[in-house]
C-alpha cells in the first residue's frame, strides 16, 4: 500500500537510468575501486579460465579454475581461483556449482535455505542430463542423454554463441551491448551466458507484470528482448520492470518443428545477488541467449530434465522444497480494504455480506487497525482489544476467520517517556539492522522513523514471536497473517533517522485522500462516481466498438559495512533498479546484519526469511493448526513457508488480464497459493469490471477482493449483478474444494503445480505456447474469463486439436470446439466460462454452504466425464483440513471403463461424510444401472447431455464401490 502516496511517484516519475551505470565510451571509460585500481567496465578483454585439477567421483566431479591470462577487472577485480562441483543430484537434477576457492564471496547459508542432501545412489552414469566441458577457455555444456545430437540445454560456449561485440540492442543504453561472452568472475560482478534456440519458449525469471505476457520475449517475432531484474521493490504493480520478489528460475518449453514434438527443461540459478538477467536475439543471429550478470555471490546452478513442465517445477521443488499444507479454510473468499475505519466497519461489512448470501470465509483489517501505526498494537479508540476480541471470537463461532496486517518497520520510541514495548525487546535482544558503525539503521515507514528486524540474529524468532503472542492476548486472535512492506520498503534512502529528532516526526496521515480514476472504459465526468454499468437504463460503457483497453578478493559480507575498496552502495556495475540506485525506497545496501553479511548481498531474501520466521513464529502461538501467511515479497522457497498476492495492482481491465500471468508465474517458483487484489487495488473499479474480476478469482487459488483507500467501495454486495456473479462463482469454487484441496496436497507432497497453462497438458500444440488470457486447474478444468468491457461473448481455445471431449461445467453440454482455434462462446455478464475435460472424474461437495466447514460437512458427489472410448480416471485426498503436520489421511481413486465405475479408498483417515450423487457423462442411453451387484433404484438419464445421474447413493468413501451401467 506504500504506492497510494509513492506509487504516483513511481509512475510519474521517469527512469533514473542517469543512476545506472552504462557502458558509455566503453573501453576508455575507467571507474575506480577507492583502491586506485581502474575497472575497465568492458568485458572484451577477460580472459576466462582454465580447468585444471579434475577429481571424479560416483556423484560427480571436481576441479580448479584458474584465471586463463591477465585480470581484466571488468566491474571489480578478478578472482584468480575458482573450485567447480558438479552433482548428479538425482536422475533429473544436475547441480553445478563455481565458486571463489577461498569461500570470501557470499553464500546463502544452509541455514536460511536447506539444500537437498548429498546424494548416496550414484547417477552419473544414467542420469537424463550430462555435463560436458572444454578445459581451455573452460565452458560448459549440459545435454540429454536421451537425445545427444540435439541442441544443448545449456551451453556457454562462446562458439555456440553469437560473434562479439554485439551494439547495443537499446541505442540509448550502452550497458545492453555484448561486448563478449567470457566467463567473468570478480568480488563485485559476475557473467555467464548460454546459447538457446533461436526463439524458444521461456517462462518464469519474475518477479514480473510483462508486457509480452507469460512467455518472456526473447527479442524474435517483433520483440525487443529482456532485461529481468531482480532487486526487491515496493512499487504498484509496474509492467517490465523489477518488483517485489526474485526469483531466478526458468522453464524453457522446446518444440521441435521437425518431430512434432516439445519437451521442457529448467535452470535455477540459487543467488540472492542483485542482478539483470539478459534474454535476447542479436540481429542474424541463428540463436537466441540468455546472459547472467550478477554484482556478487556465487554460481549455483541447478538444471531439471523434465521432461514434461509439471515435473520440471515439481523437481525445482524437490532442491528448494514443497508448498507449505494449506488449512481448508484458506480456499475460502477473503474481504479486505484499507479503509475499514473501526470494528463497527467490520461487523456491518460481516453482517451485509451474509445478508447478500455471498459467503465470507475470512475478514481482514488493513493498518486502520493499528495505533498510531505501529505493529502489534490496535488503536484504543477505534479497534479497542475487548470489541476487537469480541468480533473476532463471534467469527469464530459462524466457522470464520480473521487475518491482520503486519508490516515490517517497527516504530522506534521518541522520546523518553514513549512506551513501545516491541522495539524496546528488540533492543534490548539486539536484533535490529545496523549502520556500518553499529547503531541502529533507521528507515521511514507509516509510524515515522523505524528499524527493521535482522532476521540472521539468533534472537529474531523469539522477539517476533512474542510480539505476535502479545498481540494475540491484547485481542488480536488471529487465523493467519498478511505480511506487508517486506521488500522491505523505507519512504527515504539511507538511514535518514540517524541523528534525527524522532518526535518531529509524526506518522503518516492519509486524511482527505482523495481517489480518482476509474477503469478504461468508465467515464466518471460524464456518468459520476458510481461506477454502475447503467444509469437510467444507459450503458456507461464509453469505449467504441472494438476498441482496445490496454495502459500503457577479501571476504565481502562479513563485517563489509564499512569495508575499504569495496563499493556496496553504488557497485561498478549498476543492474537495471527502475527506479535508479539500490538503495532508493529501501534499506541502504551496506546496511550491516548479524554476522556482518551486507544487505547488498542478502537484500532479496528480506521477505522470505520474515515469512519463515512467522510461519515458524504461528505454529508456535496456534500450535497442531496449519499457519495461512500472505506476503508481498518473496524468493525461491518462500512457498515452503506462504502463499502470496500479487501486490499494488489497479482497478483496470489490463490489470484483470495481467493477474493471469501472476498466477501462472507463481506455480513455477512452487508458490501456488496466490491471487490478485480482486476487482482492483488502485483506483476506483466500476459494476462491471468488479462483475467480471469476482468470477475470474473464484477460480485461482486465493480469492480476495481488496481495494486502497477512499476508493470507491467495492465490497461484491455493492451491486446486484456483482453480488448475483459472486454467489455463482463462490458456488462454482465451493463445489471444486475437495478439487482444489488434492490439487494442493499434491503440491505440498510432491511439487506439482495445482494451476497450468494450457501447453503443460498439451505440450505438442504450439499453438497454446502464448496463451495466457486461459488456464487448466489441474489437468482436467479449463477456464475462459471475460478481460474486455462490453463484451457478451469471449473467445477461447479449446486444447487437443479435436480430440479431447470439453463440457460446460453448468450444463454439462460437449462443446462443438474449432480444432487448433478459437471458438466464440457466450458470456453475459455475471457468467464465467468453465469447462471439464474428458477422461476425469472429479469429487466434488454436493452442497456448497456459507463457509469452507459448512461446505465440507455436507454431503459429496461425484462428476465423471467419459472420453471417447468410455474411460476416466481421477484421484482425491481427504484429511481434516486444518492439522499440522498433517494427519491420517484417505486417497481415493475413482476409475471408470467398459461400463463400470470402480471406487478405491486407502487410508487411516475416516470420512463421515457420504457420496451421494454420480454423474456420468458420455454414457449412451443405459436400460440397466447396478451398484455394488445390485440394481439401482434412484437413477435418471439426460440424452441431449448423455447423462446418467445416480441420485441417493449413500456410497461409504472408506471401502470399495463398483458402479455398472449397460
Amino acid at each position: 500500500m506504500f504506492s497510494l502516496l509513492l506509487g504516483v511517484l513511481y509512475i510519474l516519475t521517469p527512469t533514473v537510468w542517469g543512476d545506472i551505470s552504462q557502458r558509455a565510451t566503453l573501453a576508455n571509460n575507467l571507474a575506480s575501486n577507492g583502491t586506485g585500481t581502474p575497472y575497465s567496465m568492458n568485458v572484451t578483454d577477460c580472459p576466462g579460465y582454465t580447468l585444471g585439477s579434475l577429481q571424479k567421483s560416483n556423484t560427480g566431479l571436481t576441479a580448479h579454475l584458474t584465471l586463463a591470462g591477465p585480470a581484466c577487472n571488468a566491474f571489480g577485480l578478478d578472482i584468480s581461483d575458482l573450485t567447480i562441483e558438479v552433482t548428479y543430484q538425482s536422475q533429473s537434477t544436475l547441480h553445478v556449482k563455481i565458486y571463489d576457492t577461498a569461500n570470501q564471496q557470499f553464500t546463502i547459508p544452509e541455514s536460511v535455505i536447506e539444500r537437498p542432501a548429498a546424494p548416496t545412489t550414484s547417477y552419473a552414469g544414467n542420469s537424463d542430463l550430462i555435463f560436458n566441458y572444454d578445459t581451455m577457455p573452460f565452458a560448459f555444456w549440459i545435454t540429454r542423454r536421451s537425445d545427444p545430437g540435439a541442441m544443448p540445454l545449456f551451453d556457454t560456449r562462446t562458439s555456440s554463441l553469437p560473434p562479439t561485440p554485439i551494439p547495443p540492442f537499446n541505442a540509448s543504453d550502452a550497458s545492453t551491448a555484448f561486448d563478449g561472452f567470457p566467463l567473468v568472475f570478480e568480488d563485485q560482478y559476475l557473467q555467464i551466458a548460454s546459447a538457446l534456440p533461436y526463439g524458444t519458449n521461456i517462462y518464469g525469471l519474475g518477479e514480473v507484470i510483462a508486457s509480452s505476457g507469460f512467455r518472456r520475449d526473447i527479442g524474435t517475432d517483433g520483440g525487443v528482448g529482456t532485461i529481468q531484474t531482480h532487486w526487491a521493490r515496493d512499487v504498484a504493480d509496474p509492467i517490465d520492470q523489477n518488483m517485489y520478489g526474485s526469483h531466478p528460475i526458468y522453464v524453457e518449453h522446446r518444440y521441435n518443428s521437425t518431430t512434432g514434438k516439445a519437451s521442457a527443461s529448467g535452470v535455477l540459478l540459487l543467488s540472492s545477488a542483485g542482478s539483470d538477467i539478459f534474454l535476447q536475439t542479436p540481429s542474424n543471429s541463428k540463436v537466441s541467449l540468455i546472459e547472467y550478470r550478477m554484482v556478487g555471490g556465487i554460481l549455483d546452478f541447478y538444471f531439471f530434465s523434465g521432461p514434461s513442465d509439471a515435473e520440471v517445477i515439481a523437481q525445482y521443488g524437490s532442491v528448494i522444497g514443497y508448498p507449505m499444507w494449506q488449512p481448508a479454510w484458506g480456499f475460502g473468499f477473503h474481504l479486505c480494504r484499507w479503509g475499514y475505519h473501526n470494528v463497527s466497519d467490520d461487523i456491518e461489512n460481516v453482517a451485509q455480506m451474509r445478508a447478500a448470501g455471498i459467503p465470507l470465509e475470512v475478514q481482514w483489517n488493513d493498518i486502520d487497525l493499528y495505533h498510531a501505526y505501529r505493529d502489534f498494537t490496535t488503536d484504543p479508540v477505534s479497534f479497542p482489544g475487548d470489541e476487537l476480541r469480541s468480533f473476532i471470537r463471534e467469527l469464530a463461532a459462524n466457522n470464520q476467520h480473521y487475518i491482520p496486517i503486519v508490516d515490517v518497520g517497527i516504530a522506534v520510541t521518541v522520546n523518553s517517556t514513549d512506551v513501545y514495548d516491541p522495539f524496546t525487546r528488540g533492543v534490548e535482544e539486539d536484533v535490529w539492522i545496523k549502520n556500518p558503525d553499529g547503531s541502529l539503521y533507521l528507515g521511514q515507514v507509516w509510524p515515522g522513523y523505524t528499524v527493521y528486524p535482522d532476521w540472521f540474529s539468533e534472537n529474531m524468532l523469539s522477539v517476533w514471536t512474542e510480539g505476535l503472542r502479545n498481540w494475540t492476548e491484547m485481542g488480536v486472535e488471529f487465523s493467519g497473517l498478511w505480511l506487508d512492506m517486506n521488500e522491505p520498503s523505507s519512504f527515504c534512502s539511507d538511514s535518514c533517522g540517524t541523528g534525527a529528532n524522532y518526535s518531529a516526526l509524526a506518522p503518516l496521515s492519509v486524511a482527505g485522500t482523495v481517489v480518482t480514476g476509474y477503469p478504461e472504459c468508465y467515464n466518471e465526468t460524464i456518468w459520476g462516481p458510481t461506477g454502475n454499468m447503467t444509469i437510467n437504463g444507459t450503458s456507461t460503457n464509453s469505449c467504441a466498438a472494438g476498441s482496445t483497453t490496454s495502459t500503457v578478493v577479501e571476504k565481502r559480507g562479513v563485517g563489509a559495512g564499512g569495508e575499504q575498496g569495496v563499493n556496496l552502495n553504488s557497485p561498478p556495475y549498476a543492474i537495471h533498479n527502475a527506479i535508479g540506485s539500490l538503495n532508493r525506497n529501501t534499506l541502504a545496501t551496506n546496511a550491516t546484519h548479524f554476522g556482518g553479511y551486507a544487505e547488498l548481498d542478502v537484500h532479496n531474501m528480506f521477505g522470505f526469511m520474515e515469512e519463515k520466521a512467522t510461519h515458524l513464529a504461528v505454529q508456535s502461538i496456534i500450535p497442531g493448526k496449519r499457519p495461512f501467511l500472505i506476503s508481498r515479497s518473496t524468493f525461491p522457497s518462500a512457498g515452503k513457508w506462504t502463499g502470496h498476492w500479487l501486490g499494488d495492482n489497479y482497478s483496470k481491465w489490463q490489470y484483470l488480464y495481467l493477474n493471469i500471468q501472476g498466477v501462472l508465474q507463481f506455480q513455477i517458483y512452487q508458490i501456488p497459493m496466490v491471487g490478485a487484489d480482486t476487482c482492483g487495488f488502485n483506483g476506483n473499479t466500476d459494476e462491471e469490471l468488479c462483475n467480471r474480476w469476482m468470477q475470474l478469482s473464484a477460480f485461482v487459488p486465493f480469492y480476495r477482493n481488496h481495494n486502497t483507500y477512499a476508493a470507491l467501495p467495492q465490497e461484491p454486495y455493492r451491486w446486484d449483478s456483482v453480488a448475483n456473479a459472486s454467489r455463482i462463482a463462490i458456488a462454482a469454487r465451493y463445489a471444486m474444494l475437495p478439487y482444489w484441496y488434492s490439487l494442493f496436497a499434491n503440491s505440498s507432497m510432491a511439487g506439482l503445480p495445482p494451476v497450468r497453462a494450457l501447453f503443460y497438458e498439451f505440450p505438442d500444440e504450439p499453438e497454446l505456447f502464448t496463451v495466457d488470457r486461459q488456464w487448466l486447474i489441474g489437468s482436467d478444468i479449463l477456464v475462459t474469463p471475460v478481460l474486455t468491457p462490453g463484451a457478451t461473448t469471449v473467445d477461447g481455445i479449446f486444447p487437443g486439436r479435436g480430440s479431447v471431449i470439453w463440457r460446460d461445467w453448468y450444463t454439462h453440454a460437449a462443446v462443438s470446439a474449432t480444432s487448433g482455434g478459437n471458438t466464440t462462446l457466450d458470456a453475459p455478464i455475471s457468467h464465467i466460462n468453465v469447462h471439464i475435460r474428458d477422461n476425469s472424474a472429479l469429487l466434488l461437495h454436493q452442497e456448497p454452504g456459507y463457509t469452507i466447514y459448512e461446505t465440507r460437512e455436507g454431503p459429496y458427489s461425484l462428476l465423471v466425464s467419459l472420453n471417447a472410448a468410455g474411460t476416466a480416471f481421477g484421484t482425491a485426498y481427504v484429511d481434516d483440513g486444518i492439522s499440522f503436520p498433517p494427519g491420517p489421511s484417505r486417497s481415493l481413486t475413482f476409475q471408470a471403463a467398459g461400463g463400470t465405475l470402480v471406487i478405491e479408498s486407502n487410508g487411516e483417515y475416516a470420512i463421515s461424510q457420504k457420496l451421494e450423487t454420480i454423474t456420468v457423462l458420455g454414457v449412451q442411453k443405459p436400460t440397466q444401472v447396478s451398484f455394488q451387484g445390485s440394481s439401482a433404484a434412484s437413477w435418471t438419464y439426460k440424452e441431449a447431455t448423455e447423462e446418467l445421474v445416480v441420485s441417493n447413493a449413500s456410497v461409504d468413501l472408506n471401502g470399495q464401490f463398483t458402479l455398472a451401467w449397460k
